[in-house]
């Protein structure tokens, strides 16, 4: 019996990570789709060209975007990485991290790769806990994106497949993300989640990223296994 297929957009990051272990879990051919757009933090490619290989993905593309002609984000301008922020400070309003329509934008790739190939599903690891105040994490966002994804594709329309945004990470602490990982066989050594890396790829251990990681496996009383610096 055929497998069905899922597009997975991966960034190399715990998230990211954990919901493409998910996915082989539930017996999908995997399809990865990652972005170079820009970001300061490109070392996350090398992660997920590490994770598709640790778990065997079907295939694994690379698409190079320029986010950087707009910027007006901390990832993708010269703008400084806030840092020692507590999640007070995150939840306020919008960070600079956010990245304008970026998620949009991925899902709109995942969404044409998914049906040139055949993929019923399209698997995302946003958030709605631990999720830095991004719009583009919210349930009401995934829910509307897959209303206009059926409205908008051939397969939707024609063919009879229903196309299915998969986040499985939605209502989860970032603890019990990371759980769920281990539990899945993940080593999340191989992943990368800092905004801010240095040159080597050392996370910087406190961006909003890294201090919602670190917190997360403070909170299983495990050591997170990624290279920090200092």
């Amino acid at each position: 019996m055929q497998k069905k297929k899922a597009v997975i957009l991966l960034s190399g990051g715990l998230d990211s990570t954990t919901i493409l272990a998910y996915a082989k879990s539930e017996g999908f051919e995997v399809h990865a789709l990652s972005f170079l757009y820009g970001q300061r933090h490109d070392t996350e490619l090398e992660a997920s060209k590490r994770v598709a290989g640790y778990f065997g993905v079907k295939h694994h593309k690379v698409i190079q975007i320029d986010l950087r002609a707009f910027g007006g984000s901390a990832l993708t301008a010269d703008i400084e990485v806030p840092k020692g922020r507590d999640e007070a400070e995150m939840s306020g309003e919008i960070p600079i991290t956010y990245v304008p329509a970026r998620n949009t934008i991925f899902l709109s790739f995942a969404l044409a790769y998914a049906e040139v190939n055949g993929a019923t599903d399209i698997f995302i690891g946003v958030n709605a806990i631990d999720y830095s105040g991004y719009p583009d994490c919210r349930p009401e966002y995934i829910a509307a994106y897959e209303h206009m994804a059926n409205l908008a594709t051939k397969a939707g329309v024609e063919g009879g497949r229903q196309l299915k945004i998969q986040t499985p990470l939605l209502h989860l602490k970032k603890s019990e993300i990371i759980q769920m990982g281990l539990d899945l066989g993940v080593d999340y050594a191989i992943t990368s989640s800092c905004y801010d890396p240095d040159e080597d790829g050392r996370a910087c251990g406190v961006c909003d990223a890294c201090h919602l990681r670190l917190k997360g496996f403070a909170a299983l009383g495990k050591d997170d296994p990624a290279a920090y610096q200092g």
